[in-house]
């Protein structure tokens, strides 16, 4: 026998936002949908649409259908809802620094709550989705919308959203090859300076107090980062050129996105201008790229 069956749309997050490491995100307007119905028959049935379909696995190790296990046990109904049927469509690129990963376990874990009748809260939700994905930068903008700071304290992620005062466009150039988070983390040092570890939360404390107050001056001089973009560069070609191209178009800043290889300015205005500078600053490195303009998703995961 089928319940009722729940449609949800989460967006795509851009994590770090240049200085923030593991700390900071924003979700953008880019989105997958998700629609699921739980069975009580031992009986798995998914179909996927969209960007990287063909590379997500359609048995029991998709992360949603993982995801959406973890909230059945935790909420006691493992045994009453042993399958389900999942329709996916999705949005968000693969691979490329938008949170596909945590667009899918946050989609797997709200429409599960919400066909159960929501016995869990958004931050139960975090507690989950940061267990499952290891760290709440993506997760938390993706639940909650806004830009977000997060952090985990004793085991427990805590997140802090807000809609910056001014009108922020995040340009996303999107280059035309994978680079997996993994490997990624791999070239990161185990331990960093001093200086670079104040150069950080120097910048990340001023962004945050910019966006409070929707001061465009101060912007300028915080998106940079000396924490993973120096030791992830030469996994991107040219990606101080699209950087300082991005900023000679009118971008307040640009960085890597969570962990590359998509790049994002963000800017007030000349968000196209600033797409096509920073699509043939990588062009001009052999790479080829497309970009899209976004604005912030207020409002993260919902039921439609």
């Amino acid at each position: 026998m089928e319940v009722r069956s729940v449609k949800v749309r989460v967006p795509g997050t851009s994590a770090n936002c240049g200085p923030g490491f593991d700390c900071l995100g924003v979700a953008c307007t880019i989105y997958n949908e998700l629609e699921l119905t739980l069975l009580e028959e031992e009986r798995l049935d998914i179909e996927i649409t969209g960007d990287g379909a063909e590379n997500i696995p359609v048995d029991e190790r998709n992360i949603v259908w993982r995801s959406i296990q973890k909230l059945l046990e935790r909420a006691g109904k493992a045994q009453e809802y042993k399958g389900a049927i999942i329709r996916m469509d999705n949005g968000v690129p693969l691979s490329r620094g938008l949170g596909s990963s945590a667009t899918a376990i946050v989609g797997g874990l709200k429409a599960a709550n919400e066909c159960l009748g929501n016995p869990f809260t958004n931050r139960d939700l975090l507690q989950m989705a940061t267990e499952i994905e290891g760290h709440p930068d993506n997760v938390a903008p993706a639940i909650f919308g806004g830009f977000t700071i997060s952090i985990v304290r004793n085991g427990k992620p805590e997140c802090f959203s807000l809609m910056p005062k001014l009108p922020l466009k995040l340009v996303v150039t999107v280059p035309d090859f994978f680079l997996p988070t993994k490997a990624a983390r791999a070239v990161l040092p185990a331990e960093v300076p001093m200086k670079d570890a104040v150069f950080n939360i120097g910048r990340a404390a001023m962004l945050t107090a910019a966006l409070c107050k929707g001061n465009k001056s101060f912007l300028r001089s915080v998106f940079d980062d000396a924490l993973h973009q120096p030791y992830r560069a030469k996994l991107i070609p040219g990606m101080y050129d699209v950087f300082k191209a991005a900023r000679a178009a009118g971008a307040l800043g640009a960085s890597m996105s969570g962990a590359g290889p998509c790049l994002i300015a963000f800017t007030v205005e000349n968000a196209d201008a600033v797409g096509m500078a920073m699509r043939d600053a990588f062009a001009k490195n052999n790479v080829k790229s497309q970009y899209h303009v976004f604005d912030i998703d207020g409002t993260g995961a919902t039921v439609i």
